[in-house]
């Protein structure tokens, strides 16, 4: 299985990241990327970007050195109502939204808890994405937020760092991705790249997939142009590259 975009890469505008946009766009293209999303974490995260980049980043070329580039943006959930840290005009500008939970946004509570904070998230028209669900700090109904996320024509991410923190990470993912099969639910395969080196990386995500038999028709973003297609028939607007 070869996925040719990552729509989830951070760059060094958060001091936790230690790479460039361009040295993610020139390693994601030795790999063979087409797309790669730039998704900087939002304000409300420690060292998070502050909202001017999100608003400026409409500026970047959507085409740099043969790679297109989405200008999104890595949203925190700040609690159950599913109030996220962009609004407005910030969400507006940007191409893609993945909306996640992190330990210093977002106060741990219990699974019920998580469950209604994706379920009122995925109201938001803007979200087009869960990031790494399969966290395992953060268990959930999955049957319910998967069958909510096929609702509302919402990827769920499965994120290649989650699966190289530990076993019971690695076990909730499969889950995940066992009921996304079983629901029809549309996945993402992405990187959450924190170095250059990681862009377009996938090791661990596809061997499970391909363990379980996952329908590739589900898989949104194996190339630029299936998950740009995605995008413009659920946002309902047109992408120019």
């Amino acid at each position: 299985m070869k996925i040719l975009t990552d729509l989830h890469t951070h760059t060094m505008v958060s001091h936790h990241v230690f790479s460039t946009l361009m040295e993610n766009i020139e390693f994601g293209k030795a790999q063979g990327i087409e797309l790669i999303a730039m998704t900087d974490h939002a304000p409300a995260i420690p060292d998070g970007a502050h909202e001017w980049h999100f608003l400026n980043s409409r500026n970047l070329p959507s085409v740099v050195n043969g790679v297109k580039l989405l200008k999104g943006a890595e949203v925190n959930i700040l609690g159950k109502s599913g109030e996220i840290d962009l609004k407005g005009f910030a969400l507006e500008c940007l191409d893609l939204i993945i909306a996640s939970i992190h330990n210093p946004t977002y106060a741990d509570r219990d699974a019920e808890d998580h469950t209604e904070t994706w379920l009122n998230v995925m109201e938001n028209p803007f979200v087009d994405i869960l990031g790494h669900p399969g966290r395992d700090n953060y268990y959930f109904d999955i049957e319910a937020v998967t069958k909510k996320a096929k609702e509302k024509n919402i990827c769920i991410e499965l994120n290649e760092h989650t699966l190289v923190k530990s076993q019971k990470s690695d076990d909730f993912c499969r889950e995940i991705a066992l009921a996304c099969k079983r629901n029809g639910t549309k996945v993402v395969i992405n990187s959450d790249a924190h170095f250059c080196t990681e862009v377009g990386v996938y090791e661990k995500v596809p061997k499970m997939l391909e363990e379980i038999d996952f329908p590739e028709e589900l898989i949104m973003n194996t190339n630029a142009s299936r998950f740009i297609k995605y995008l413009e028939e659920k946002r309902n607007k047109k992408y120019n590259f």
